[in-house]
């Protein structure tokens, strides 16, 4: 077993192993909040040595073939086999690991749907059929649930969840079976993700700079931090291939030297060459030199020096100095 790594490190190293063809096609099964948790941790992985990778790809092909004999045989069938092939105590890792995965809690379906709708859904029922769901859901689930409930439900559903003893598992079926029946009625267990902050940002990228601007400057009243966030995603330092070179030429007067070699860094030849093609050869080749000499840089410092630069390009376009093409790319940038 690759001990000291937690599921989801296994898991991450398992993708890269993988490689991207294989990987892209298991991530299409997985729920969003699943890529996004294995995307971090793959995004967190620096190097992965020969010997992790070898015990991750050993224990989910062990993982692979005891499942098939549970298929096959049962339990019982499986760790006979596996005793034989691998030892006992290896055998028992095995199974308890795959039987702790099989196990499905009570209200799983509640605790893939949304929040805001099974705030609606639940609200109505008695507050022991509140209190035994909530029993079960993720504590945050239940917090933001809790949350939003009318006061003297609040208190009466809290008493209730803290008095709750043990409840027989005919009635827990009992209740899912209603309240399942019931959700199916009301709303589609797997609801499609749509919307949310990169939705908002795709679409104002694709407006003009009127809509845009009406838009924002509403925002930034109504929710400041909100409008902020979606300027910081709107124009990424790589969109600046987009931009002509009258514009990366003013950009490139406003541009600490330092940050320029800095963000240079991390970025695409393509974006490298666009600037050095709107700088003096002299200045090309120091910039060239900067880099070369500057040694390995964390990514953080890359990130946040390409950031300045885009929040410059952001102030320049506000002022009217520079413009961004908006709709199709149909504007001139002048």
């Amino acid at each position: 077993m690759a001990k000291g790594l937690t599921g989801k490190q296994k898991a991450a190293i398992l993708l890269i192993a993988l490689g991207p063809e294989l990987s892209a096609q298991v991530l299409k099964k997985m729920k969003e909040d699943e890529v996004e948790k294995l995307t971090f941790e793959i995004a967190n992985l620096r190097k992965v040595s020969r010997e992790y990778t070898e015990q991750v790809l050993r224990e989910f092909h062990q993982l692979c073939i005891a499942k098939e004999y549970i298929n096959q045989g049962g339990i019982d069938y499986a760790r006979e086999i596996l005793e034989r092939a691998l030892g006992t105590q290896k055998a028992i890792d095995i199974i308890q690991k795959l039987t702790l995965n099989l196990q499905v809690r009570p209200f799983d379906f509640i605790r893939k749907s949304d929040p805001s709708q099974l705030l609606n859904f639940i609200q109505g029922e008695h507050p022991q059929t509140i209190a035994l769901v909530m029993a079960y859901l993720n504590p945050d689930q239940s917090a933001q649930l809790l949350s939003a409930m009318p006061p003297e439900i609040q208190v009466d559903v809290a008493r209730r969840i803290a008095l709750m003893d043990r409840t027989s598992p005919e009635v827990i079926k009992e209740i899912e079976k209603v309240l399942e029946r019931k959700m199916s009625s009301v709303f589609a267990q797997d609801y499609t993700t749509a919307g949310g902050l990169q939705s908002i940002v795709d679409i104002l990228n694709r407006v003009d700079r009127s809509t845009e601007k009406v838009i924002m400057e509403s925002l930034e009243i109504q929710n400041p931090e909100l409008a902020e966030e979606i300027k910081m995603r709107m124009f990424v330092f790589e969109d600046i291939v987009l931009l002509d070179d009258r514009a990366i030429q003013q950009v490139l007067r406003e541009v600490d030297s330092k940050d320029l070699a800095l963000a240079l860094k991390g970025a695409s030849e393509e974006v490298g060459n666009k600037i050095r093609r709107n700088m003096s050869k002299r200045a090309a080749e120091m910039l060239k030199e900067d880099i070369e000499f500057m040694g390995p840089v964390r990514l953080r410092d890359v990130e946040d020096a390409q950031q300045r630069i885009v929040n410059i390009i952001r102030k320049l376009e506000e002022a009217g100095e520079i413009i961004i093409a908006r709709g199709g790319g149909d504007e001139i940038i002048v």
